[in-house]
């Protein structure tokens, strides 16, 4: 008994390519920037006397997270959308 091979009316599309490196790289860097920016500023009256580590901690707890769960996906997916538009 042989198995059913797959035909190109029930094979799977292919899965979009993910972006190169380097994509990636700039989309995070566009997702960062600005949220290092506007934290930085919304800090600097509290935390002007603060160590600089402690300040670029207290930075990045808060700009990590937002960025990687909120910000970089949708990027991510803008991204997605203009490249199918491009093909």
């Amino acid at each position: 008994m042989s198995l059913p091979t797959p035909t190109t009316a029930t094979a799977k599309p292919s899965a979009p390519k993910p972006p190169s490196v380097h994509a990636r790289a700039l989309i995070t860097w566009i997702a960062i920037f600005p949220l290092v920016t506007v934290g930085f500023f919304a800090i600097a009256p509290f935390a002007s006397d603060w160590n600089p580590v402690l300040r670029a901690f207290v930075l990045s707890v808060v700009v990590v997270p937002v960025a990687v769960y909120l910000v970089v996906p949708q990027l991510m997916r803008l991204y997605g959308r203009v490249r199918a538009a491009r093909s």
